[in-house]
């Protein structure tokens, strides 16, 4: 696994740790069975970015401190320049890039996701989370998948769905696809 999943690892091992809270409580703060929290701890598989919030929120913190190890100071503005957002790696099939890290307080966690390209027949794969989602497309065309149904987006199609409905996403075509993620 890549060396940003076992750096996130560390953090959440180091979080439990800081609040002395055994495994069988952070599981129970994640609705995960302890084997599977610890498989999570242990950085050698992804670690879903909705279960960084939950952790986050649950604490009290900045999802930015689970995910880069920073802790946000901006108050006023945060300003990102293009192609300069925290870069997360999160799962094969998608690019993440954080886009609002250095704001303290957040309502929000906007990325800029890219969708690779993959044969037609592999399934979408779905995720669930709590809150709500925003997804723009910029670029390309993608077939969402939301609680069974697909939905073909083209540029400048925009979605809000409730993230605790089974999602995923697709690109069509042979062509990248980048979308602006707002989940809240």
């Amino acid at each position: 696994m890549n060396s940003g999943i076992r750096q996130i690892a560390e953090r959440l091992r180091g979080l439990r740790d800081a609040l002395d809270l055994s495994p069988e409580a952070m599981a129970a703060t994640c609705g995960l069975s302890v084997d599977r929290y610890l498989e999570l701890e242990a950085g050698e598989e992804d670690i879903p970015v909705s279960l960084l919030m939950q952790i986050a929120t649950a604490f009290r913190m900045e999802l930015t401190t689970l995910l880069t190890g920073e802790s946000p100071r901006m108050h006023g503005y945060s300003l990102t320049r293009r192609g300069q957002g925290t870069r997360v790696e999160r799962r094969k099939e998608y690019r993440y890039e954080a886009l609002n890290e250095s704001f303290i307080h957040k309502k929000g966690t906007p990325f800029m996701v890219t969708v690779t390209p993959r044969p037609a027949s592999d399934p979408i794969p779905l995720y669930r989370h709590e809150g709500q989602e925003f997804n723009l497309v910029l670029e390309g065309r993608l077939m969402i998948s939301v609680n069974g149904r697909e939905l073909i987006m083209e540029e400048g199609d925009s979605l809000w769905f409730d993230a605790g409905l089974p999602h995923g996403m697709k690109a069509l075509g042979d062509k990248e696809v980048k979308f602006l993620a707002i989940i809240l």
